[in-house]
């Protein structure tokens, strides 16, 4: 049997869900020290590597859990990569806002869930949602006022509404 093996910073949120891990992604983990190796079929062992970065970038085991999904996506976003400014930590407190405000009016507007921890950004979503998320952070990371950011995201919210009635009115018009 194959195996696959990562190492996992938050060894202990791992080891508290061994059983539900195992259960839900029907993999065995084990693991020596932060190494945690997953054996499985190479499909299920694949969903198991992903939730497991997910967990690694912060998130609750019932979000990272979600990426048992194959629609869901897990983007990993490192603040480094995305500007040349070494305030990191304002950077992140751009990202999160006052009380964690900026994070949550992201969510709302994307369906999507963020993390971050370090200098890593995770965002877990669907594949439609995803690619508006990863845009508003990385605008974020390189200086753009939030508002305009919300702003662009509600258009292209707006946009993708009236795109899926018109395709509702167009199929019925094929029916009809």
């Amino acid at each position: 049997m194959n195996m696959q093996e990562i190492y996992v910073e938050s060894i202990n949120e791992v080891l508290r869900n061994k059983k539900r891990i195992d259960k839900e992604l029907d993999v065995s983990i084990s693991n020596k020290g932060k190494n945690v190796f997953v054996r499985g079929s190479p499909e299920k062992e694949y969903f198991a590597i992903r939730v497991l970065e997910a967990i690694n970038l912060g998130f609750s085991i019932d979000k990272a859990l979600q990426l048992k999904q194959e629609e869901v996506i897990l983007q990993k976003l490192n603040i480094k990569d995305l500007t040349k400014r070494h305030d990191l930590k304002q950077i992140k407190a751009r990202v999160i806002g006052t009380s964690g405000k900026t994070l949550k009016t992201l969510n709302n507007l994307t369906n999507c869930e963020f993390s971050i921890k370090d200098n890593q950004i995770g965002i877990i979503g669907g594949a439609e949602e995803i690619s508006d998320a990863t845009q508003a952070v990385i605008s974020l990371v390189k200086g753009s006022k939030q508002g305009n950011v919300y702003a662009r995201l509600e258009r292209q919210r707006k946009k993708k509404r009236l795109a899926s009635r018109n395709l509702g009115v167009e199929f019925e018009e094929d029916l009809g």
